[in-house]
């Protein structure tokens, strides 16, 4: 069946399409005054033909696309889906729509995916700023986007003044340093870290305060007690395995997220160690199925559904008032302690 045009509801209503064109996109009374009646005669004919505008139509004209584009670093990490979550949830309630890329621990194309998604007109762009600075052929595509104006927002580890964006900036440095507190009070000295990561110098906010309080409680940094697997669940298993095979292994693993510190506790399992008994574990994200293992893992928040509607709400300012100075919000992280950390063993 034919889609109905303006056309068709200007022969319906008796008026021509300029002024169908006018009632329809909200112009009356601002363009050419349109009488109430007249008004009303567009509107019963466009519910009787079930007319809805074109909306590529309509952005071609005016600019806007209601279209804010998201990148994010792995769609298999549910961490980065909060961020989604909050960002789509804040759109929905503002009118707009999402155009969601990833790069799916594909870096090097982070370029083409800036282009692909610029390509497809969108009023703005949020993406993980600690990404950007992995790749220099990334950095010139972004300063690109920002001579061209196009709203910007950066989910940051770090208040960063260089890149002239706007920032919601949250990082793990002062909740690790909780972590390890927590865990020395508990009698821990042999304290491990499974740090998978794609890049190297991604999560240095945990792994930097983890060896900072090691040595400030008069301890080593053991490099034994630290492995460095990829970010997965399986690399999790694979670390912590290590881990606990060690002579002398481990009281308590710190896993830098959530899905690495899941395959620590399937190792412990595997092994015949108990949670928190034989060994604590804490993972770092609070991916929706902590609060629901066994144990319950005890990790620590960012607070990422609310990162995303803050972000969207600086996109959407700076679209409104491209010259609105560069803003930037900081969420402190939160230590969540769950069932998965208990005193040092006795024994």
């Amino acid at each position: 069946m034919k889609r109905p045009t303006q056309l068709d509801v200007a022969n319906i209503a008796g008026v021509s399409r300029a002024t169908v064109s006018i009632v329809v996109n909200g112009l009356a009374d601002v363009r050419i005054p349109i009488s109430e009646e007249t008004r009303q005669r567009v509107m019963k004919a466009v519910e009787e033909l079930g007319y809805e505008p074109d909306s590529r139509a309509r952005s071609l004209r005016s600019g806007d696309t209601k279209i804010i584009g998201l990148i994010i670093p792995d769609i298999r990490n549910p961490h980065f889906w909060d961020n989604v979550e909050g960002v789509e949830q804040e759109l929905r309630a503002s009118g707009y729509h999402l155009l969601l890329s990833s790069l799916g621990h594909q870096n090097e194309y982070l370029d083409q995916i800036y282009k692909d998604l610029t390509g497809q007109r969108i009023d703005g762009l949020i993406l993980m700023g600690t990404y950007i600075d992995q790749f220099k052929e990334s950095q010139d595509s972004l300063v690109k986007l920002i001579k061209r104006r196009l709203p910007i927002v950066e989910l940051s580890d770090n208040v960063r003044r260089d890149h002239h964006v706007d920032q919601v900036v949250s990082n793990y440095r002062n909740a690790t340093l909780e972590v390890m507190t927590h865990l020395l009070s508990l009698g821990h000295r042999r304290i491990g870290m499974i740090y998978g990561v794609d890049m190297p110098d991604l999560a240095l906010d945990r792994l930097q305060p983890y060896q900072q309080s090691l040595q400030r409680a008069g301890l080593p940094v053991d490099q034994e007690l630290i492995v460095y697997p990829g970010p997965t669940i399986d690399a999790g298993y694979q670390g912590a395995m290590q881990l606990l095979n060690l002579p002398s292994r481990p009281t308590a693993v710190i896993a830098i997220n959530d899905l690495l510190a899941i395959g620590a506790l399937r190792a412990a399992a595997d092994l015949g160690l108990r949670v928190p008994g034989d060994v604590s574990i804490v993972g770092f994200d609070n991916i929706f199925s902590a609060n629901y293992l066994v144990p319950r893992l005890s990790t620590v928040t960012k607070e990422a559904v609310r990162m995303g509607c803050e972000a969207v709400k600086l996109v959407l300012a700076r679209i409104r008032n491209p010259e609105l100075p560069n803003r930037i919000i900081e969420i402190p992280a939160r230590f969540i302690i769950r069932e998965s950390i208990g005193p040092v063993p006795s024994c």
